[in-house]
């Protein structure tokens, strides 16, 4: 999009060497700040963006938490208005689409750094709890990812038979549980481990097999099969 010539002369000269920092270098040539004010340029295009974006990373921390932040707190921040909240949710739906196209219909054992990259995309930096499954079929191939419950910072709530009800009805032989901890500490509580065995519990009734239990922190995760919790 080209700038338009109302703008000063330095935040043309500005953006122009943004621009060609990025083509030349990529994302990793530049700090949280300038790949976010690239990312603004497009909705703003007759303003000077720096001081948005400062605003923007003082109060989530960094690029992936402004990302990810949801409609309703971005708007808060002075300045990102619906077209700065939209421009950025279609960056983190691109990333999120980018992740999910490496693990869907594919065998996730077999491709488990894929799968652990796709959890962090899309559930490290939610400020609320959230609980999905993934279902497998007897090639333990990725046949569905879905949400089964949001919850608070520290809770969500989850029904081991919904869990299950819902791979008989997608023909399922497997599952995978994860869900994130806004803490960033994956550590699981007591709560998760209790869940866990009723899940696992549920499946063996019914003749499904449950690989694995992931919570996912902020910068690692926790496997309930790694850690011996299954």
């Amino acid at each position: 999009m080209p700038v338009p010539s109302r703008l000063p002369s330095y935040i043309v000269d500005h953006r122009t060497r943004l621009r060609a920092r990025f083509t030349e270098g990529g994302a990793a040539a530049m700090p949280d700040y300038e790949l976010l004010e690239l990312v603004l340029f497009r909705a703003i295009p007759r303003q000077d963006v720096k001081p948005l974006a400062r605003r923007l990373l003082d109060t989530f921390g960094d690029f992936n938490r402004v990302i990810t932040a949801t409609p309703a707190r971005l708007q808060m921040v002075k300045g990102a208005g619906p077209t700065v909240v939209l421009e950025l949710k279609l960056v983190e739906a691109a990333a999120q689409r980018m992740m999910r196209a490496r693990v869907i219909q594919k065998p996730l054992l077999s491709s488990w750094d894929a799968l652990l990259d796709y959890c962090h995309t899309t559930m490290a930096h939610r400020e609320t709890e959230q609980f999905r499954v993934l279902f497998l079929d007897r090639k333990n191939v990725l046949i569905a990812d879905e949400e089964q419950g949001k919850g608070t910072v520290d809770h969500v709530p989850v029904y081991p038979r919904e869990v299950v009800k819902r791979a008989l009805e997608l023909n399922a032989s497997a599952l995978i549980l994860v869900h994130n901890h806004p803490s960033g500490d994956p550590t699981p509580s007591e709560a998760d481990l209790s869940m866990t065995r009723q899940v696992q519990d549920a499946c063996a009734a019914l003749g499904l097999t449950l690989h694995d239990h992931l919570i996912i922190g902020k910068s690692r995760e926790l496997s309930f099969r790694a850690q011996g919790y299954l």
